[in-house]
């Protein structure tokens, strides 16, 4: 069993909280990242061949996103000693003092184990069990186990971040099939080279905080070459629910032309010598996902409509 209780202790003078108001504890939730969850969740069942109950929808909704706020503050808990280090994350509200690192941890853990019960309660236990794999595997394999010992954290535990398409699917037809497979698959391959492109040029804070990024551990030069290689993977799973039936030609035309746009983007890291083409690959991951799964609803979307109709 994990000791829960074990994480290291913020140095002195890092101890002095004041009262929190109610916006901190939604940074605690990670708000920017939980809205990206969110919309992939989203996508995954609109995109499901059945129609669902309106209410029902807006609670599985908000069950990922109740899952996946309190995963990112149970997080914030366990890094808090990393977080006062790092500068990308040394003003988030434990390090700052503003929030008490048992107040953080007992907000997120109750609000993820009521969203899973949530889920479970009213729309089926089989999305409220991929949902608690989800936060599990976030929680235990990725922030507890494999952040601070291997380069490969981002690989492994990023399947964390690729559950909620699926989730969403499950909700909706209340199993799990090739496109939903597809779905968590377009997250997973992109999560490494999103995070890599953003360690590219943020490597002298995770260094500073011990923790063994790819840039790190590698080199840029082998990070970028991985960055490449799992673009080059993401290409065919990008394009993959279109031949499973599951998207039309919008979707094949627009899925195709982001995914070279990805590659193109990989290859101009590979190429620079500086942190530019880094950043913009960053920034252009996240536009790429968000675009990903919009037009997947964009195509998917009137038939959900003509079956509600129905």
């Amino acid at each position: 069993m994990v000791d829960m209780t074990a994480s290291p202790s913020l140095t002195a003078g890092q101890e002095q909280f004041s009262g929190a108001l109610p916006s901190d504890y939604i940074t605690l939730l990670k708000p920017r990242v939980m809205f990206l969850v969110v919309f992939t969740g989203l996508a995954g069942l609109v995109a499901a061949p059945t129609s669902m109950n309106p209410i029902l929808a807006a609670v599985a909704i908000l069950s990922i996103a109740l899952a996946t706020g309190g995963a990112g503050a149970v997080n914030m808990w366990y890094d808090r000693d990393i977080d006062a280090i790092m500068e990308r994350t040394r003003a988030r509200p434990i390090p700052m003092g503003v929030i008490e690192p048992s107040n953080a941890l007992a907000f997120g853990t109750i609000i993820t184990i009521a969203a899973i019960c949530m889920m479970g309660l009213a729309v089926n236990w089989l999305s409220a069990g991929i949902l608690a794999a989800a936060s599990f595997t976030y929680i235990f394999v990725y922030t507890v186990w494999l952040k601070r010992r291997t380069p490969q954290n981002i690989v492994i535990g990023g399947a964390a971040g690729a559950f909620p398409p699926m989730i969403g699917w499950a909700a909706a037809t209340d199993h799990v099939g090739p496109t939903a497979i597809s779905l968590f698959l377009i997250t997973f391959f992109w999560t490494p080279p999103h995070f890599w492109a953003l360690s590219l040029y943020r490597c002298g804070d995770y260094a500073r905080a011990g923790i063994p990024m790819m840039s790190v551990t590698a080199g840029p030069k082998s990070t970028k070459r991985q960055i490449l290689a799992y673009t080059l993977l993401l290409f065919p799973f990008g394009v993959a629910p279109y031949f499973l039936g599951a998207a039309g030609p919008i979707y094949l035309a627009g899925s195709s032309l982001l995914g070279l746009l990805f590659i193109a983007a990989a290859i101009a890291v590979l190429r620079d010598e500086t942190e530019k083409s880094a950043k913009r690959m960053f920034g252009f991951s996240i536009l790429y996902l968000f675009l990903m799964f919009g037009l997947l609803m964009i195509d998917t979307g009137p038939g959900l409509i003509a079956r509600l109709g129905g």
